[in-house]
C-alpha cells in the first residue's frame, strides 16, 4: 500500500476545523459557568430574601407585643376608668389576634403593616379618650369639692337651702341617659324545638342574640323606651331586614337603618333585655369581627362586638 493511499483512507483534519472545534468548546464551556455563576446568584438571593422576611416577621410580631403590653399597661394606670371603654379595648384585642393569625398563617408584609397602622391608630384613640375620661373625671371631683364647699357654706345659713342643693348635687351626680351594662352578642341556632345553642360558626347562625341590662337611673322619665340594634358586618354593612324608611330611626339629626327595635316598659330599674336577629334563609353571613351598636333617643347606649369564623 502506498503513502498517497493511506492519507486518502485518514485525512488530516484541515487547522480551519480544529479552531472552530476548539471555538464550539471554549463557548461552551463559558455558557457552563455562566449558569453556574448564575445558580450560585440566584441561590444567593434567595436566601437573602428569605433573611429579609424572617426580620420583617419578626419586627411585625416585636410591634404587635409592644403596642398590646403598651395598652395594658394604660389599662392598668387608669383602673376602674378603663371599664367605660371596654368595647374598644375588645377592638383592640381582637385585631392584635388577627394579626397574630396572619403572621402566623399568611405572609403579606404590606396587608399585615396596614392592619398594624389601622391598629396603632386605634390604640391612639383609645389613649386620647382615656386621657380626655381622666381629665374630665378630675374636673369634675374638682368641681364637685368646689359644690361641696359652698353646699357647707349654704348650709350655715339655711337647713331648707341645704335640702335642695342635697338634691341637686344628688342629679348631677347622675347620668341623663340610659346606660347598659353586661351586654353580650353571639350566633345561635336552633336545635329542636326549644333549645338553642351557641355557634361561632357563620354557615350554621341562624339568629343573633343580643342581651344586655338597662341600668338603673332615677332622672330618665319612665315609660317605653324604643332600643334600636345596629349589626354591622366585617365589611361594615349594616343587617337590616330593608332599606326603606321603615327599617331606620333618627340619630342627632341623621337617618340610620337598624337590625331590630325592641320597645322596652323601663320603670327607672336595672332591667334585663334579650332579643334575636333571624336570618333570613336565602342569606349568608360573612366570617369576620361584626359591631353591635345599640341606640335610645340620641345616645349610644352600649356597643361590643362578636366574631364568626
Amino acid at each position: 500500500m502506498t503513502t498517497e493511499s493511506v492519507n486518502q483512507n485518514n485525512p488530516i483534519p484541515s487547522p480551519n476545523a480544529t479552531r472552530w472545534l476548539y471555538l464550539l468548546l471554549s463557548i461552551f464551556a463559558l455558557i457552563i459557568i455562566g449558569l453556574s455563576i448564575w445558580l450560585i446568584s440566584t441561590k444567593s438571593n434567595l436566601r437573602v430574601l428569605q433573611e429579609e422576611k424572617n426580620r420583617q416577621r419578626a419586627e411585625l410580631q416585636h410591634e404587635v407585643d409592644s403596642l398590646i403590653a403598651a395598652h395594658n399597661e394604660t389599662k392598668m394606670a387608669y383602673g376602674a376608668l378603663a371599664d367605660s371603654l371596654t368595647a374598644k379595648d375588645s377592638l383592640i384585642q381582637a385585631n392584635a389576634v388577627e394579626i397574630k393569625k396572619l403572621l402566623n398563617t399568611q405572609w403579606e408584609y404590606y396587608k399585615i403593616k396596614k392592619k398594624l397602622e389601622k391598629l396603632q391608630v386605634i390604640s391612639q384613640g383609645y389613649v386620647r379618650q382615656m386621657d380626655s375620661l381622666h381629665n374630665v373625671n378630675r374636673e369634675l371631683t374638682e368641681e364637685n369639692e368646689r359644690i361641696r364647699e359652698e353646699f357647707n357654706l349654704e348650709r350655715k345659713r339655711n337647713i331648707q337651702l341645704n335640702k335642695v342643693k342635697e338634691e341637686l348635687v344628688d342629679k348631677v351626680e347622675m347620668a341623663a341617659v340610659l346606660r347598659t351594662f353586661n351586654l353580650s352578642a353571639e350566633g345561635v341556632r336552633q336545635r329542636g324545638s326549644s333549645r338553642e345553642v351557641a355557634t361561632d360558626k357563620a354557615k350554621r347562625v341562624e339568629k343573633v342574640k343580643i342581651c344586655f341590662t338597662l341600668a338603673e337611673n332615677k332622672i330618665v322619665q319612665p315609660g317605653t323606651k324604643d332600643i334600636y340594634v345596629r349589626i354591622a358586618e366585617p365589611d361594615k354593612k349594616i343587617l337590616a331586614k330593608g332599606r326603606g324608611d321603615e327599617y331606620s330611626f333618627l340619630y342627632q339629626g341623621e337617618r340610620l337603618q337598624y337590625s331590630m327595635m325592641i320597645p322596652v316598659e323601663y320603670q327607672n330599674e336595672n332591667q334585663e333585655v334579650c332579643a334575636y336577629w333571624e336570618k333570613r334563609d336565602t342569606q349568608d353571613l360573612q366570617e369576620g369581627i361584626y359591631y353591635v351598636d345599640i341606640y335610645e333617643g340620641d345616645a349610644v347606649i352600649g356597643q361590643t362586638t362578636f366574631s364568626l369564623r
